[in-house]
């Protein structure tokens, strides 16, 4: 018998989640089931039930109470019967945010798992069950069995379609492949790990001895022999704790290849998570680790490696060993730079540049920024706007990063875009949209509104930005998450103009120009289509001067965009396109055309992207791409192919350009550092 908690017991009053009637009412239910009665009322009890044990990750302390109850009654029940319910339980044991297991409740919760891990792996052993869910099986059995490879399951739940993503044990960093589960490897290439320490055997008694007997050496065809004997060997010790991690993953994927169904593809499956059982190189720290340990927060004896050498190429299956996915041309390593205070290092220490944290931009002091623009004054300095949730507008002078007016009040609302206008006469506007869709304009020199907040446009003001026509005038271009792209004529503050004739969501918008008097509107849509439009024609189905981007193109690179920028080159200004992989590709709005070979897939960049250009005081230009909140950026210089990675200690929500100076807004504020070194 478990120890448990009575049901009728006052301390379920002090218990978070679950109450003590609700475990009962399912307890009736599963004894009912196991005397033969209906499976379904406790199917949907259950599923019912788990909200009060876990909520969004978090497990509440009444789970540990329970649990001891309802593992004793789904023992009870026919295992083929209760597959689905140690799958649950295992995401609950393997959940991100777990208190400590209150100090009455322990021999109770750990007899239960120790209970749990006997039928499970007996239903793993009977139960008829489909391959990907036979994965989350055997690894919520190996989390019972009290191993750290368990915390893979989450990760793991659905390889196909969320891919692989590892945190390196070393300093944090994520490094993304999204395309490891879409190749079967069908032969290993690399070789299997070292088996674990025979010595090392459990010494309570443990239920894999049958799984060990299951495992079929050619199961997973040719080659990986090695690696179903290590497989072998980890079930016939019971997965003792120290096991290593790619020892556990060679069981988990052995026991894929016997147990799940249909059987090619459990084969298929099987053979990718053998995979896992190889190297990855971080792409900030450089060191290399076992994908394993990749996988588990902070896993048992995780260190460096010096991998195997690989017996094949990455050509041959999913990269086991991922090394930087920097696109550095063959032979040029990428360069490292770190925040360190209010200083730029390079990887050995080696002073770049000095960070300007722009006043009030302190923790503490102001909150987040969500957009920020330069406006650059024809007799005076370069100044940086920058606005967030309070809806006032801060402007900063770019080069010593101070206040040059008070905040600009007037936005009842978060404001997320904000852009500066050049217009006719040197006269230089700033404008800002807000959540409820209303419209500001400032006057950056004295600090003023020249127009008060007007308009109600439902969505918001998601985008903005300036576009020239031919007869002379700027033009204020705004956009709503509903469709609406509209022009407004500064001066007047009338909608002089729409575009966007399909109506399509817009999520990013930019303008770039093709003539000194002349540019183009490109936005991405919510669906990650790309729209180029031309604010000089009247017609909103004429094109005018705009060529669509290559649709092929795009296909064939599997590119969704999601944020658009322009970039200055020496020859024509060019559109980049970045997607939430943290690709970025550049084209040529003359041809619709993609151009050079781009930014590739990022690791530890990819989410919602980031992306602007300059053109630095020698004429180069690079192009600064990152994600919302990602603290990892990387500056690319497109002709020559170099790219610098940039770690910093904010969260960046929003990116501009100043000269040869990057903008960054975060959560706390505002800084400028150099993107040429001192």
């Amino acid at each position: 018998m478990i120890p448990k908690l009575s049901l009728h017991s006052p301390r379920w009053r002090d218990l978070d989640g679950v109450k003590a009637e609700e475990v009962a009412a399912l307890l009736e239910q599963l004894a009912s089931a196991a005397a033969g009665g209906s499976d379904d009322a406790w199917r949907q009890t259950w599923t019912y039930l788990t909200d009060g044990l876990m909520d969004d990750g978090v497990v509440f302390d009444g789970a540990y109470a329970a649990l001891p109850h309802l593992v004793e009654a789904a023992a009870a029940l026919p295992p083929a019967r209760t597959a689905d319910f140690w799958v649950d339980l295992g995401f609950i044991v393997t959940a991100n945010h777990r208190p400590p297991v209150p100090a009455d409740l322990r021999a109770g919760y750990g007899a239960a798992l120790r209970l749990a891990e006997r039928a499970a792996v007996r239903s793993l052993l009977e139960a008829d069950v489909p391959v990907e869910a036979c994965a989350r099986l055997v690894l919520s059995c190996t989390a019972f069995a009290g191993h750290h490879t368990g915390e893979a399951l989450t990760q793991l739940s659905d390889p196909r379609e969320n891919g692989l993503l590892l945190v390196c044990p070393g300093c944090g960093s994520d490094t993304e492949n999204v395309g490891f589960f879409l190749v079967d490897p069908e032969r290993p290439a690399f070789e299997a790990p070292e088996p674990p320490d025979p010595a090392r055997v459990r010494s309570d008694g443990h239920p894999w001895g049958e799984v060990a007997a299951a495992l079929r050496e050619e199961a997973l065809g040719e080659g990986w022999a090695p690696f179903v004997r290590v497989a072998r060997e980890v079930a016939v010790a019971g997965i003792p704790s120290g096991t290593p991690g790619q020892a556990v993953l060679c069981l988990v994927a052995g026991v894929v290849a016997v147990r799940g169904t249909p059987q090619p593809a459990a084969t298929e499956l099987a053979r990718q998570l053998m995979s896992l059982t190889g190297h990855f190189r971080c792409w900030d720290c450089e060191r290399t680790w076992t994908i394993a340990d990749g996988l588990a927060e902070d896993p048992d004896g995780a260190r460096p490696q010096h991998p195997p050498a690989r017996a094949g190429t990455d050509a041959d299956g999913p990269a086991a060993t991922s090394g930087p996915a920097a696109p550095v041309r063959t032979g040029q390593a990428p360069t490292r730079f770190r925040q360190d205070g209010n200083d730029v290092l390079t990887a050995d220490g080696t002073p770049w540049g000095r960070i300007r944290v722009f006043d009030g931009s302190a923790p503490g002091s102001s909150g987040g920024v969500d957009a920020v623009a330069v406006a650059c004054l024809p007799d005076g300095p370069t100044l940086v706007a920058g606005v967030g949730d309070t809806g006032a507008v801060r402007l900063w002078d770019a080069a010593d990063g101070r206040l040059v007016h008070d905040p600009l009040p007037g936005h009842p609302d978060r404001v997320r875009s904000l852009t500066a206008l050049p217009l006719p006469g040197g006269r230089v506007r700033l404008a800002s949209g807000g959540d409820t869709g209303r419209i500001a304009l400032w006057d950056p020199v004295t600090g003023r509104p020249v127009r008060e907040p007007a308009g109600d446009w439902p969505g918001g003001v998601t985008g903005m930005c300036p576009a020239t026509v031919p007869d002379g005038r700027t033009l204020l271009v705004t956009a709503t998450p509903r469709g609406a792209v509209r022009l407004w004529d500064p001066d007047t503050g009338e909608c002089v103009g729409r575009l966007n004739p399909y109506g399509s969501p817009v999520r990013s918008i930019a303008a770039v120009p093709i003539s000194a008097g002349h540019t183009l509107i490109a936005a991405a849509d919510t669906s990650g289509r790309v729209h180029v439009w031309d604010p000089a024609v009247d017609d909103l189905w004429e094109p005018g001067a705009a060529v669509q981007l290559n649709a092929r193109a795009l296909a064939d690179a599997d590119h969704r965009a999601a944020a658009v920028a322009s970039v200055p080159t020496p020859g024509r200004p060019l559109l980049a396109t970045a997607d939430n992989r943290g690709a970025v590709l550049l084209w040529d709005l003359a041809t619709g055309a993609p151009t050079g070979d781009g930014l590739p897939v990022a690791t530890g960049t990819g989410g919602p992207p980031l992306v602007t250009a300059t053109t630095l005081h020698d004429r180069r230009t690079v192009l600064v791409a990152g994600a919302r909140h990602g603290q990892r950026l990387r500056v690319w210089e497109p002709e020559t192919g170099a790219v610098a990675h940039l770690a910093l200690d904010v969260a960046p929500t929003c990116l501009a350009t100043a000269g040869p100076d990057l903008v960054v807004g975060h959560d706390r504020g505002v800084l400028g550092l150099p993107l040429t070194g001192r």
